[in-house]
């Protein structure tokens, strides 16, 4: 090994934070999180922000039944990546400083996979939050636990917490709870419970009589947990920052025997509050088991009273039940602080963690504005509403087509007449032979062996002046000679001076004489049925004056619609309103959406040419032809 080499790897060495052999966990500790557990693993996140960390203490997922990726969790308020993977051996592997694993499988595969989890090297602690593994399987897993030298916690378990340092899972609670129990920052007390519902309690009762826990474990409440209520006692009595101890047992069992002769040979002389739960069952005629699968009391020795009388008789401070448990307490704090044994701290500021945005939501706290907003249409309710029409209610009163085009459109529910001058504009606009350039388009696209959307679309793409688009252009022109007063002749001259064609005017084949039938029935509706007709009585006298020059520059089908609908909308809104729905285009999409009728049909009658499912009469060729 070259000098450069040893130098690099002994700064390696020291930069590496060096554990106690009494302590389980650091502000270092990384994890694995065995199963997906997604809120488990952002409330650890919350805790290792909140207590000040550099470093996640969640170092990847292992996903069993998933495959290698990557899931999005919340550091603060940034955004961070954390590995998954479906394999423990891997995930050990590419993460070497990793030593604890949160073990969330279910009761079924939660002692094969801790089994694996000790085979591992590096994994020191394992937790089991599942409750109901097979007693004699657990007792195997602790065997083997003790044989190699590692730490276990569970099952039946919520797991536990070193304040400031590191959290395991659900563990008390959320972060709002967190820093009420002053868990984002460590204090004197070491505590050890069976009970995980029990320890999230007594964490709240330690932080309001003294400055604050040190360290809280919940061995779980199965019949044979991996680790014992003295286990935990020894280790906090061999830490010198844990000042007293305190400890929740409860009835059934034998463990807080081993906590009396523990004190009995002075193993334990830091002072110890604890409490025996389940002194009510003195009460009860016949045996009665507590929630957990070891809280029945099985002899006399294994009831709370027996367990709480011989505590108190080694020297354990014990209360005289749980409703004074807060009390002995702070009692022995504070005698702790009087005697200098245990110095307080000025409290830090409570940290504060973003809250996630849809709680905020949930909760009222933020409002944020849309990034798009719609007017015309709501599905959120209990059924689609149009313009707030209820769809039941639309089909109620036979809206049809033109109805609720008005609505979508233009925000209001058009009269009878104007709705199906609406449905006859999408009539007679849905197809004017294959030869103009959208069918022709859309043709030529379908036998290339494109979709339905390409076709279509490529046939929409030429909608223009020249094809379509004189609809809007001619209510533009008409509308505006009409409102500055011009007189048709006017109107035709001042045109012919600026060299433009009059938009809507003009056809290749119809003539005077040989008149377009689909403008003979929109003028003859609207004459009929609009209440007033004012832009439509100017387009026929312009029609006159041009027609006087060549028979063919009649008012087409496409000025005809235009200018027939720039009234309709006078008549039914401000004229200021109409205008603007004239400038926006609103009176072109009557076209596209009337050419799109067409141009499927072109679509569909070329597929099926293609595939010889009928002769047409005519042949491709005349039929482009035309």
């Amino acid at each position: 090994m070259t000098k450069a080499k040893a130098t690099k790897k002994t700064a390696a060495k020291k930069a590496a934070p060096k554990k106690s052999q009494y302590e389980l966990f650091d502000r270092h500790t990384q994890s694995f999180i065995y199963n997906n557990q997604v809120n488990a693993t952002q409330r650890m996140l919350d805790f290792d922000y909140a207590s000040g960390r550099e470093s996640p203490s969640v170092a990847a997922i292992i996903n069993p039944t998933g495959g290698d990726s990557f899931s999005k969790f919340f550091f603060g308020n940034k955004e961070i990546l954390i590995p998954s993977y479906k394999s423990l051996e891997k995930a050990a592997k590419l993460h070497p400083n990793v030593d604890v694993m949160i073990n969330f499988a279910s009761f079924r595969s939660a002692a094969p996979s801790t089994e694996d989890a000790l085979d591992i090297p590096q994994l020191k602690t394992v937790v089991i939050i599942a409750e109901g593994v097979p007693e004699r399987r657990m007792k195997l897993i602790t065997a083997k636990a003790k044989k190699l030298g590692k730490n276990l916690i569970g099952p039946a378990t919520v797991g536990g917490i070193k304040a400031g340092c590191f959290k395991i899972g659900n563990t008390g609670g959320t972060i709002d709870n967190i820093v009420d129990s002053k868990l984002h920052r460590p204090g004197s007390v070491g505590f050890v419970s069976k009970s995980g519902g029990l320890s999230n309690e007594a964490y709240n009762t330690i932080a309001r009589n003294t400055d604050g826990l040190y360290e809280g474990i919940a061995i779980g409440g199965d019949m044979y947990p991996g680790s014992s209520l003295l286990d935990h006692l020894l280790r906090y009595e061999k830490i010198p920052d844990v000042k007293m101890l305190v400890c929740l047992g409860e009835v059934g069992g034998s463990g807080e025997y081993d906590i009396v002769e523990a004190m009995r040979k002075k193993q334990i002389t830091k002072p110890l509050v604890m409490w025996v739960t389940g002194t009510c069952s003195k009460a009860f005629k016949t045996e009665v088991q507590f929630g957990h699968a070891g809280a029945k009391a099985g002899s006399e020795a294994e009831t709370a009273d027996a367990k709480n009388a011989a505590l108190k008789k080694a020297g354990a401070i014990v209360p005289n039940s749980y409703d004074d448990y807060d009390q002995k307490i702070r009692q022995t704090y504070e005698k702790l602080v009087k005697n200098g044994t245990i110095k307080p701290k000025p409290e830090p500021p409570a940290p504060k963690v973003p809250m996630d945005y849809a709680k905020a939501v949930k909760e009222g706290l933020i409002r944020k504005p849309a990034n798009f907003i719609s007017t015309i249409s709501d599905d959120r309710g209990e059924e689609l509403e149009y313009g707030g029409i209820p769809i039941s209610k639309v089909f109620k009163d036979d809206m049809g087509i033109g109805g609720v085009l008005s609505i979508l459109w233009f925000k209001r529910q058009f009269p009878a007449y104007a709705s199906k001058f609406i449905e006859m504009t999408i009539m007679v606009t849905a197809d004017h032979g294959p030869a103009v350039s959208g069918a022709h388009n859309a043709i030529v696209t379908a036998r290339a062996g494109k979709d339905l959307i390409s076709s279509i679309v490529s046939g929409m793409l030429t909608i223009g002046p020249r094809f379509g688009g004189a609809i809007d252009g001619a209510a533009q022109m008409f509308s505006d000679a009409y409102d500055r007063g011009l007189t048709p002749q006017e109107f035709v001259n001042e045109m012919k001076k600026k060299g433009v064609n009059i938009q809507g005017i003009g056809h290749r084949v119809k003539s005077i004489h040989n008149p377009d039938m689909r403008v003979t029935i929109i003028s003859q509706y609207a004459k009929k049925n609009f209440k007033k007709t004012p832009l439509l009585d100017f387009a026929l006298e312009v029609e006159k004056i041009t027609t006087s020059k060549r028979d063919n520059l009649i008012l087409n089908v496409d000025g005809c619609i235009g200018i027939c609908f720039a009234d309709m909308l006078r008549n039914e809104m401000q004229k200021k309103e109409a205008d603007e729905y004239i400038q926006m285009g609103a009176l072109n999409g009557l076209f596209i959406l009337g050419r799109t009728i067409g141009m499927m049909g072109h679509y569909l009658d070329q597929k099926r040419l293609k595939q010889g499912l009928y002769r047409h009469p005519w042949d491709d060729i005349l039929y482009l032809k035309e």
